[in-house]
């Protein structure tokens, strides 16, 4: 579970990083700003879901290490 999770940080950083890049690059990248930020959303959502199912299922504890 833990390397699901860190996976998909680094999944909300890189599409993250990807909005801003489109964002500053000065060309007409709405498209792509959009998709990435859609990306980021998702990958969000499916990050807190995963993470309310894992400690409603005992997979997970809060404070654990």
């Amino acid at each position: 579970m833990r390397i699901i999770i860190i996976l998909l940080l680094l999944g909300i950083i890189y599409s993250l990083a990807s909005g801003l890049f489109y964002l500053n690059r000065g060309k007409d990248d709405s498209g792509r700003l959009a998709k990435a930020l859609t990306w980021r959303i998702a990958l969000s959502v499916v990050l807190f879901a995963s993470l309310i199912i894992a400690g409603i299922m005992g997979w997970v504890e809060p404070g654990q290490a």
